[in-house]
């Protein structure tokens, strides 16, 4: 069998297009549509410039309104919350696919190392049939004590029905999670569907091809956080093709990778996306992949401490014509949009960075954009006069 060989700009280009940041956008699709086709949106408490769930989208639509997103994802019957990359929102039709993550848990017996008593696991469910979907408070309270991890034993017991799916989430209020019994709210034909863990697998090691477009096994196994040895059980299966990516092995050699063989049907082009990116975006949540295709070494800094961070709290790279360009650290203060620290990797990509800003800030109904610490000063005269026009 003839193995393709890709350069690493195709390489690149394919995983903008798989990812929905290169060509035209799915406008009609929507938001159900890049979720459909990204298999995962991951969850995050962090909220500066919006949150990260929210900015998946914006990335690849532009300013659709943050109130259709949130209508999109939540109470809409179409997504359900669940463990995948990290807490992710899914497509409902997902539900069988975790059948096999639903079993691990049940077989574990224990969530994260809490116990709890069959009696209080009844009484949650039993009050959920009975009552309809509630919050954690609404069950009864979500802690023991103001610590976060003092868990009551309610909480426990819902967390539980969660992971073993007894309990689905399909809908948030004010960032809490509203629980539903699954059997309720997820559609039947779906419901009492019980697939293999081999056929989960293959089949999310297949959903993870398309939404990469080009990947490493180690990249297929991140996506959904499967495990080496069930990738490896699956990859001939998958539908994926083995290809040759020049570039992406040790010290740029190539490497051994799959693609999606309708990634490899047509050249990518189309016009790139100038974006902001959240540190959370499948785009670049897999740092290793991230470094490989775009040479940025990105991480999340929110939980360094302040004096030792180098590019901010949630500093969000900048994509424009396919690459990573700069960072942006953001915040908000009233009606203006504040970079509280801004770089480049060049100053020709000024104006891409003016043009994400003033985007940005519209989206979230800001009117002004303030810039506050740039890594080349020299930078600001121009900057400011985009910003302006």
């Amino acid at each position: 069998m003839t193995v393709t060989t890709l350069s690493a700009d195709e390489a690149r280009r394919i995983a903008l297009r798989a990812q929905g940041l290169l060509g035209a956008p799915d406008r009609r699709g929507g938001v159900r549509g890049v979720l459909r086709h990204l298999g995962a949106v991951q969850l995050d408490t962090i909220s500066v410039l919006a949150r990260s769930h929210e900015l998946v989208p914006y990335a690849r639509l532009g300013a659709v309104g943050r109130a259709r997103v949130e209508a999109a994802y939540w109470g809409s019957g179409a997504t359900f919350e669940y463990w995948s990359h990290a807490a992710c929102i899914l497509p409902v039709e997902e539900w069988p696919l975790f059948a096999f993550r639903r079993r691990r848990y049940r077989d574990r017996g224990h969530l994260w190392g809490h116990q709890v008593t069959p009696r209080t696991y009844r009484q949650v469910l039993d009050k959920l049939r009975t009552e309809g979907p509630l919050t954690s408070t609404e069950l009864g309270g979500a802690k023991k004590t103001a610590e976060w991890w003092d868990w009551s034993d309610t909480k426990i017991a819902v967390e539980r029905a969660l992971a073993f799916g007894d309990v689905v989430c399909t809908e948030r209020r004010s960032w809490k999670r509203v629980y539903a019994l699954a059997e309720q709210a997820v559609p039947a034909e779906l419901f009492g569907q019980e697939p293999s863990d081999h056929e989960c697998v293959r089949t999310l090691v297949a959903q993870a091809g398309a939404a990469l477009g080009v990947a490493t096994r180690a990249d297929l196994t991140d996506y959904h956080r499967l495990k080496a040895e069930q990738v490896g059980a699956v990859l001939g299966e998958s539908g994926l093709l083995p290809v040759r990516v020049a570039g992406w092995g040790p010290d740029g050699t190539p490497a051994d990778a799959w693609a999606d063989p309708a990634a490899l049907a047509a050249e990518p082009r189309g016009r790139h996306r100038t974006t902001l990116l959240s540190p959370f975006d499948s785009l670049i949540w897999d740092r290793a992949r991230t470094e490989r295709i775009f040479h940025m070494a990105h991480r999340l800094e929110a939980y360094t401490p302040r004096g030792k961070r180098v590019h901010g709290y949630f500093a969000m790279p900048l994509l424009a014509g396919g690459r990573l360009v700069g960072r942006v650290d953001p915040a908000r203060e009233g009606r203006t949009l504040v970079a509280r620290q801004v770089s480049l990797a060049a100053p020709r990509h000024v104006e891409a960075l003016a043009r994400a800003l003033r985007e940005a800030a519209e989206w979230v109904g800001c009117t002004a954009v303030r810039v506050e610490a740039l890594h080349d000063e020299a930078l600001r005269p121009a900057l400011e006069k985009l910003l302006d026009a």
